[in-house]
């Protein structure tokens, strides 16, 4: 078993209370910028929220060993963030990237420059392999498949639908979990549609993932990336997507996988 642990699960959107009351505290309806904790040791994103996000769930920034980014919008990744989480570590930490991603030279950390459609062995336990992403090109969008001790997982944070590529390349992977954005809530018209989904769409693609094998019953689903002011409040939202068999991430929530 391992662990995934939401350290933020908002688009950009941000409260202006998670500088006030919320600042030490996690909140379903204020969410922080969107970031991922696997197994305490792997980060994926490290947005402006995620050092605080680090601090209030209790997690030993020394056990990290890799922070995985998706692309670099602000809200994915700031060299100041990556220096916050890495004050006071001797030992370097990976940043992978894509290719040819411009990132700036952060002290403590080793740039590991990812493929698409290439798996990269992180530490003999974790396998990443980016997938290309239907989002701001640039931004170097890419979702992220990783194969963690016999579990599938697709962290697919931001994008719109799926691309050819990345869908082909999940054909009968029957991933154990799919993280999947959701940043436009339960109605349609959303200029938004051409880099990121709403509701609706993710209604139509689970039965097409589903029937191409890329999920199975097994599959946990769970909606990330929501921008509070395109949603419904979290306990509405949760009972929307629980009616087609998904779950709505928060920060602070744990799921075993």
């Amino acid at each position: 078993m391992a662990e995934l642990l939401f350290l933020g699960t908002c688009a950009a959107d941000f409260s202006p209370r998670l500088q006030t009351d919320l600042s030490d505290r996690f909140d379903k309806d204020a969410r922080r910028s969107s970031s991922a904790l696997l197994a305490g040791k792997y980060l994926f994103d490290c947005g402006p929220h995620t050092p605080d996000a680090l601090k209030i769930a209790d997690v030993d920034r020394k056990e990290i060993t890799s922070i995985i980014l998706t692309h670099l919008h602000p809200d994915h990744f700031m060299p100041q963030s990556v220096k916050e989480v890495l004050a006071g570590r001797e030992e370097n930490v990976k940043l992978y990237v894509r290719e040819d991603a411009d990132v700036p030279q952060i002290a403590g950390t080793e740039v590991v420059r990812m493929k698409n459609l290439v798996p990269y062995d992180v530490d003999g336990d974790l396998t990443v392999t980016a997938l290309p992403a239907n989002h701001d090109e640039g931004s170097f969008p890419r979702h992220l498949y990783l194969e963690y001790k016999g579990k599938r997982i697709l962290y697919a944070l931001d994008g719109g639908w799926m691309l050819n590529a990345a869908f082909n390349f999940l054909r009968d992977k029957r991933l154990d979990l799919l993280v999947i954005d959701a940043t436009c809530g339960d109605y349609e018209g959303d200029w938004r549609m051409a880099e990121h989904n709403s509701i609706p769409m993710i209604r139509l693609m689970l039965p097409s993932l589903a029937a191409a094998g890329v999920t199975d019953g097994h599959t946990s689903v769970y909606l990330s990336h929501l921008a509070p002011s395109l949603h419904r409040p979290h306990d509405e939202t949760e009972k929307i997507a629980g009616a087609f068999g998904a779950h709505v991430a928060y920060d602070g929530l744990r799921i075993e996988i």
